[in-house]
């Protein structure tokens, strides 16, 4: 009935028109859920949405990096707070989290250099001496004279910082598993070799990029 009103669903300009989901490129092509077992996969996310968006303002523009990294970002907002909520449980936040999780994972003695532990965070020394302050108060972690150079300082793990960052940990997981439903075991090893080869690749250009820049300067 509505399709054969005048004026309504059925008229030229409206959900028939090209650009609406049935022109080539949008929503009727091959990999946006017509394909078999993707019954489930969604039409449209909000990635999808704006690079239409920007099509109809810039159309000679190619906009395909945000299908992937576009994507990537939205889904690290999405689980953020999560995250965040879950580390805020045991009473760390995600940098503090992130200083006793490297040392619980580096294994026995669970001792690590300032250096080490910075190079590891990607982070500033500044930024790490505020984050060793807050869990040495928090008897988490403990500072402590290098038996080769006492003038040399390492970072400790207290049992107490190893079985929280344990805790916190497996918590995490179960937690993040949690946002994975939507893909099955396949799907989620496919994902994340795709994933390891993209990473891979710009840490590689990255490197020969600053390395040339070191051999320029």
């Amino acid at each position: 009935m509505m399709n054969g009103t005048k004026g309504d669903g059925g008229r030229p300009g409206d959900g028939d028109r090209p650009g609406d989901g049935d022109r080539p490129g949008d929503g009727d092509r091959p990999g946006d859920g017509d394909r078999p077992g993707d019954e489930d996969c969604p039409r449209e996310d909000h990635v999808d949405r704006l690079r239409r968006q920007w099509a109809l303002e810039l159309p000679d523009l190619d906009t395909e990096p945000m299908a992937i990294l576009g994507r990537a970002f939205r889904l690290s907002n999405l689980v953020r707070p999560s995250i965040e909520a879950t580390f805020a449980d045991f009473g760390l936040d995600r940098g503090e989290f992130d200083v006793i999780a490297t040392l619980r994972r580096s294994g026995p003695p669970y001792l690590m250099t300032p250096t080490e532990m910075y190079s590891a965070l990607m982070i500033s020394s500044g930024g790490l001496t505020h984050r060793l302050d807050r869990l040495e108060k928090a008897g988490l972690i403990r500072r402590e004279k290098s038996p080769r150079d006492g003038r040399s300082v390492l970072v400790a793990l207290t049992e107490a910082g190893a079985a929280l960052a344990e805790q916190a940990f497996r918590t995490d997981m179960a937690s993040e598993s949690s946002f994975l439903q939507a893909l099955d075991g396949k799907e989620r090893e496919a994902l994340a070799a795709l994933l390891r080869k993209l990473i891979a690749g710009i840490e590689s250009e990255q490197a020969r990029s600053g390395a040339e820049g070191e051999n320029a300067g």
